[in-house]
């Protein structure tokens, strides 16, 4: 099984300038813009339900926390029985461990001809600036959410949405990481399974043209972004904060109109050592 791990937390403010400062590249040479689509279909799919309790199990499964009714887990893992189970999926990065299983030009590299890297967490970027590349990238992919359709998942929360900002400046934009992201939606939405925005603020007025049904945002609380998801998704967020004064800000602004737990950076699984989980209703 993969070991993922919660992220450091890349704020609005940060993704703000990211964006301006490719601003004149791409109003000079504009990127691809994601094809306009609308939300799947009423009925098509389900989004998690509204303000739930909820747990975020990336780092090992455990049966859910009386009162979590939504679960998010690894797309190794099989989705908790009884309960809307989530599927995570790397999908704008390769795992640490697995760089060897994408084919070279897949990944990202800088002018210099070095692959470029999420030196948060050792993981290459992928290349998803041209249509053809973001087809070979989506493919692999959408493999993976076939299995999470398979396993019985009702969801799936692609994961590094925000990673074109962690690349050298204008060599990816927002612009290809939606006309990526709606290629992985419109694919999992074909399986029945419900599309997460996985953080990135800036990019959630957007959420219509690329596709997506609901937020998973980690410290939304902390980072007063809440009111950002919110605004585009209604009730449909779920916020994982990792400190005790992001969840009383989360918990103290949007408790009962999201989905709020605080959980351990690490997200162990229970019974483990370092191992938190609370919600705005307590333990």
């Amino acid at each position: 099984m993969h070991l993922v791990r919660a992220r450091p937390h890349r704020s609005a403010a940060a993704l703000t300038a990211a964006a301006a400062a490719v601003s004149l590249l791409t109003t000079a040479c504009s990127g691809p813009a994601a094809p306009e689509r609308k939300p799947a279909p009423s009925g098509k799919v389900t989004p998690p339900p509204a303000s739930a309790g909820f747990d975020y199990q990336l780092g090992g499964s455990y049966p859910p926390p009386a009162g979590a009714s939504v679960v998010a887990r690894d797309h190794t893992a099989s989705p908790a029985p009884g309960v809307y189970t989530i599927c995570y999926v790397n999908a704008f990065q390769a795992q640490p461990d697995a760089e060897a299983e994408w084919d070279d030009d897949l990944l990202l590299r800088d002018a210099d001809g070095e692959v470029v890297v999420d030196t948060d967490w050792d993981e290459a970027l992928l290349d998803i600036r041209t249509d053809a590349k973001r087809r070979r990238v989506a493919a692999k992919v959408n493999a993976w959410i076939d299995t999470c359709a398979a396993k019985g998942f009702q969801a799936v929360e692609p994961d590094n949405y925000d990673s074109y900002t962690r690349a050298p400046e204008g060599l990816l934009t927002a612009a290809d990481a939606k006309a990526f992201l709606a290629l992985l939606a419109d694919h999992a939405h074909a399986r029945g399974l419900a599309v997460a925005q996985k953080n990135t603020p800036d990019l959630a007025p957007d959420r219509d043209e690329v596709g997506l049904d609901f937020a998973v945002a980690e410290e939304c609380g902390m980072y007063d972004e809440c009111g950002d998801y919110f605004a585009a998704f209604g009730e449909h967020v779920v916020d994982v904060e990792y400190d005790e004064r992001g969840m009383a800000k989360a918990c103290a602004g949007w408790g009962g109109r999201i989905a709020v737990v605080l959980r351990d950076r690490d997200v162990v699984p229970a019974g483990e050592s370092g191992y938190v989980r609370e919600t705005c209703a307590g333990p």
